[in-house]
């Protein structure tokens, strides 16, 4: 079973920074591969939005919104993911969410999901 798990959220001023991590496991130990991951967020009655992708190889692409502020990476553990998010603002508050694909050999390629983190911009 595919295990997500997003940290780093909490509570900063506008103009800070946060790292978020994105860790994938495999609970029953078996093979699993990261194909690639999107983080995504979502706000109180707004619809889901689509933040950053990093590709196995790295490439990497933005959302107009966070273009030149945020910047994701696949360093260290080759299933954790980071996003830098740099110069915040009030509309980057909300709940954020990595999506990686993940290849098993029982259910091929798929997307999974974690329970999110926090991030809340406020002076």
């Amino acid at each position: 079973q595919v295990h997500v798990e997003e940290s780093g959220g909490g509570l900063v001023q506008p103009g800070g920074s946060l790292r978020l991590s994105c860790t994938t496991s495999e609970t029953s130990g078996n093979f699993f591969t990261t194909n690639l991951m999107d983080w995504y967020r979502q706000a109180p009655g707004k619809e889901r939005e689509f933040v950053a992708r990093i590709t196995r190889d790295g490439r990497a692409t933005y959302a107009d919104s966070v273009k030149d502020r945020f910047t994701v990476s696949r360093e260290g553990a080759e299933n954790t993911a980071f996003l830098q998010m740099n110069r915040l603002k009030p509309e980057d508050s909300a709940v954020y969410y990595c999506q990686p694909n993940v290849y098993t050999y029982s259910l091929g390629s798929q997307y999974y999901w974690g329970q999110g983190t926090q991030v809340t911009v406020s002076s």
